[in-house]
């Protein structure tokens, strides 16, 4: 695939957006960075953020232990989800295309499959909650037809494409700020926690680990395709302001509902996330629990549309890896819908109590996801510094090669380096245990994984590389991609 020219006048006003796995031209590229917070504000505000707040406390820990775990959790997560934001003005690529620079032009399919296994497992969860909404706010129990009307919905503003989605995260946000920001304060002020909840005598050491592990993978859990969300900024962007309206959208929106949730978690112990927050609501002001809820269901079908956009050009590239294709808007609508229907169906077959199997999946997805992240952002800052040949990422035998194998090294290197310290419900590692059920996979990972690519690194052709990065980026207008040319 060669990097496409503009596109016609016609087709940059079409009202269903056309790009997907393409290079985005400079004359479709506009926005300011400061419309990077709502997006990950919004995308974090919303009743899954709230869902992960609670586990810490389904576990046995105060809501002091729940909230320093939280902070600390999601501060940890964002470091990475926030610096590759700041590829996708720079680079005008999606996130996973612009990784088969160091997985290769077939081996990022590796990357790609756990990426989208991860996308729909979150929309899975969303649509539970969803459905829950819709049923309690109704009173008509219905959940496989709420599941049908909310995936519809959600791909339809999927299909649409990136500035509508940006568009309607920055409106849900006002609303959002009336709602849960007007409850948040009254809870507080209203529902009063007793004092054994702020103590941090007798520390519960595993519930503090396992809520931060929640935190931080929820937070990265965006960074496989954040920089969808910036590829169409223009190149003059600033890398920092990027990373700054990322890091704090994702903080803020997820920091203030994961305290939200441990809040009415440690209120209402054994009720479910719904129930909870319809409790809290209804004992500020009674009747008007249904009604807080119902003000959350637009942001969490908006986020199963975050999802199935990005995990629709996860789809495409896997497809393309193997058999060249042309990123029609035909194939965008195709792609949306195939994960769409997976989520949908996934929900549909969904058994089990939530938050078990929530807590379960969010540790799994921080081990799958660390090396990648670790790999990738070494890759870019440290090591071609923002150059990339951007035409011979899209050449299935060119530059890159098919099999990054140096990536691919140190992606399954950080796996392995992380089982003797891993702690699931199926395999505790040995470490772990000898730690007392402490997990600290997630720095075991990122340490191992970027070490050993820094070390595979050094026999690259940076010199080759670069040249053909200049004459790539002169043709297409941009006098450098390097972040480091940028202020």
């Amino acid at each position: 695939m060669t990097i496409q020219s503009a596109p016609p006048p016609t087709a940059v006003r079409s009202t269903i957006e056309v790009k997907s796995i393409d290079w985005v031209p400079l004359e479709e590229r506009r926005g300011k960075p400061t419309m990077l917070f709502p997006l990950w504000f919004m995308s974090n505000a919303n009743l899954t953020t709230l869902a992960t707040g609670m586990v810490g406390i389904a576990l046995g820990a105060n809501f002091l232990t729940a909230l320093i775990a939280i902070v600390s959790g999601v501060a940890v997560g964002t470091v990475f989800t926030a610096f590759h934001s700041a590829q996708g003005p720079q680079l005008g690529l999606p996130q996973m295309i612009q990784s088969r620079a160091q997985f290769g032009y077939r081996g990022v399919v590796v990357i790609c499959l756990v990426v989208v296994a991860s996308i729909v497992g979150f929309n899975i969860f969303n649509q539970l909650l969803a459905a829950e909404v819709v049923s309690m706010t109704t009173g008509v129990d219905a959940p496989h037809l709420w599941y049908v009307l909310i995936t519809a919905l959600a791909l339809s503003l999927a299909i649409v494409g990136y500035h509508w989605i940006h568009r309607t995260q920055k409106w849900l946000t006002w609303l959002f700020l009336a709602t849960f920001g007007l409850f948040s304060i009254a809870a507080i002020l209203v529902l009063p926690l007793p004092a054994d909840q702020f103590s941090l005598a007798g520390l519960n050491w595993p519930a503090f680990l396992v809520q931060f592990g929640a935190a931080a993978a929820y937070a990265l859990g965006w960074a496989p395709y954040v920089s969808d969300y910036s590829r169409y900024l223009p190149p003059q962007t600033s890398p920092g302001k990027a990373t700054f309206y990322t890091y704090t959208g994702v903080l803020v929106g997820a920091v203030w509902l994961m305290v939200l949730g441990a809040f009415v978690a440690a209120l209402f112990a054994d009720a479910a996330p719904i129930e909870a927050v319809r409790q809290a609501a209804d004992a500020i002001l009674p009747g008007s629990g249904p009604w807080l809820l119902l003000s959350a269901l637009p942001a969490l079908i908006t986020v199963i549309t975050v999802n199935i956009y990005a995990s629709s050009i996860e789809v495409i590239t896997i497809v393309d890896s193997f058999k060249t294709i042309t990123p029609t808007r035909r194939v965008r609508i195709i792609a949306c819908s195939v994960i769409a229907l997976a989520g949908l169906i996934g929900a549909e077959l969904s058994t089990g109590e939530f938050l078990a199997s929530f807590g379960s999946f969010l540790v799994v997805l921080l081990y799958v996801l660390v090396p990648w992240t670790s790999v990738n952002l070494v890759d870019y800052y440290f090591v071609r510094r923002g150059n990339y040949a951007i035409g011979q990422i899209f050449v299935p035998n060119g530059l890159y090669g098919s099999w990054g194998w140096r990536g691919l090294i140190a992606y399954a290197a950080g796996i392995v380096a992380m089982i003797p310290f891993v702690v699931t419900a199926w395999y505790v590692g040995p470490v772990a245990e000898a730690m007392g059920g402490a997990d600290v996979a997630l720095f075991a990972g990122l340490a191992v994984s970027a070490i050993v690519y820094l070390l595979l690194a050094r026999s690259l052709d940076l010199t080759a590389e670069r040249a053909q990065a200049k004459l790539d980026t002169e043709s297409i207008g941009v006098e450098s991609v390097s972040f480091s040319s940028r202020g």
